[in-house]
This record gives C-alpha cells, structure tokens and sequence, in this order.
C-alpha cells in the first residue's frame, strides 16, 4: 500500500496492544534486499554476527550503539540497536540478546534485517551506512481494534498528547519523551511516548516524529490505542500506563 505522503510499505496488525517484557517476542520485522548465495557466504555470515555480538555489548551497557564490520563498503556489514529509553539495563540486554538471536534466521538471505519489540529495536544492512540518517520510508502500524468512546473528542485529546511528547523528544528530552493527560469525557487518561534513534540530530528527530504523529492521525482515528514504528523513532499511545516511570 502506498501513502500520500511518500512511497510507503504498510503492516497493518489489528491486535489489542498489552503492555509486556521482552519475552512477549518481536511485534514486528522487515526483510529486504536480498543477497546471492549470502546463506553459504561464510565471511559475510562471520561479520553480521560479529556486528549483533558488538551491539548487544555495548547496547546494553547505554541503551544505544552503532556498528560495523567487514572490508570493502559495497560489503560491509552496518548495524544499530536501541532500547525504549524508560527499560533498565537488565530488560535491555535480554531484549537485545533475544532481537541478535532472531534477527539471522528471521531473514536468511537477506542484506537488510530490521525487528522491533516493545522494549528494544535492532538491524543491520549490508553495505549501506545508514547512521545518521532519519529512515522513516517504511512504516509499520500497530492498531488497537477497540473504539474510543466520544471519538472526535478523544482524537483531540490523544493528538494533544502526542503533540507534547514529540515536541519533548525532538528538544529537551534528547530523543526520548512521554506525557500522559487525563481525558475526563470517558474517565481515562491518555499516555504518550516518542521516540528517535540516538544517532538523529533534533531537526532530524523533529521530522521523523512529526511523520509519526501524522500517521498516528492518519491510520489510528478513534482507536483507544496505537503506534508507529518507523527505523528511526516511533510514537505510540494507549489508555493504560505501558512505559516505566523515569525516576526509578
């Protein structure tokens, strides 16, 4: 499917979204790019894994790193990883340990491997040094299937939201920020979270999450709760408390 604002590949999940730790497995993947003969290419096989081992290393220590490994550029093996900016240190190595795990088999054969959980997000691609640089041309979204009472009003109040913990990300909150607010109409409160990879300058941070919030808008209206998972940040909302609080 592609979207009026660029040439986008959609995922649509129609799943309720409950909060939950890593085990819960991936919520989402991408595959793409294939490479010949890359499964009996041992070399290459040597270096994607050498690239995951690093990125869990030192992921885990400060919950972001960039990666690479191999010769020629045409070859080489680039890699990101990253966790929610609220996960402790604990849930971020074993989230990241199992996205390492996964990511090979999950695309075999393939130079460009991407899977976010909840907690964490990981890739690699082979020859194509993608740091720095805000990738927001694929997108998957993940739709709560139960309608929000007062639609219209609680649209408002979610974008609102939205609106503020994109804004914080983008500035103060170096990449990461929430908000919640409580929408009296139907006695619920609305929490928010945005986020971008580290390696995005803000303006870069600022775009990303601004396409974010507008397929929040465009694909997510009068559902309780959903997000956008992009390469480079994410956005999400729901009416229950799925982020840990930053003070501890």
């Amino acid at each position: 499917m592609t979207s009026k604002y660029h040439d986008l590949l959609l995922s649509f999940s129609l799943s309720l979204l409950f909060s939950s730790c890593f085990s819960a497995g991936p919520i989402a993947h991408y595959c793409g790019k294939g490479l010949n003969d890359t499964n009996g290419n041992t070399t290459l096989s040597n270096d994607i894994s050498y690239v995951l081992a690093d990125l869990v290393a030192r992921a885990s220590a400060g919950g972001f790193a960039i990666s690479s490994y191999g010769g020629v550029r045409s070859e080489k093996v680039y890699g990101l990883a990253q966790c929610r900016g609220d996960v402790d240190a604990r849930d971020c190595s074993a989230c990241l340990a199992d996205a390492a795990r996964r990511l090979p088999a999950t695309c075999p054969g393939e130079g460009d491997a991407r899977v976010w959980y909840d907690y964490c997000f990981a890739r690699y691609e082979v020859g194509v040094d993608f740091a720095g640089a805000a990738d927001f041309g694929l997108a998957t979204i993940l739709v709560n299937t139960q309608n929000a009472t007062n639609p219209e009003a609680f649209d408002a109040a979610a974008g609102t939201v939205m609106g503020r913990a994109a804004a914080r990300a983008g500035g103060a909150g170096a990449g990461f920020g929430t908000e919640e607010e409580r929408f009296d109409a139907i006695d619920v409160t609305i929490y928010g979270l945005a986020q971008c990879t580290r390696d995005l300058q803000p303006l870069m941070c600022a775009q990303c999450l601004s396409s974010a919030v507008g397929m929040l808008r465009e694909y997510c209206r009068f559902r309780q709760g959903c997000q956008v998972l992009y390469s480079s940040c994410i956005a999400r909302y729901e009416i229950y408390p799925f982020y840990f609080p930053l003070d501890i």
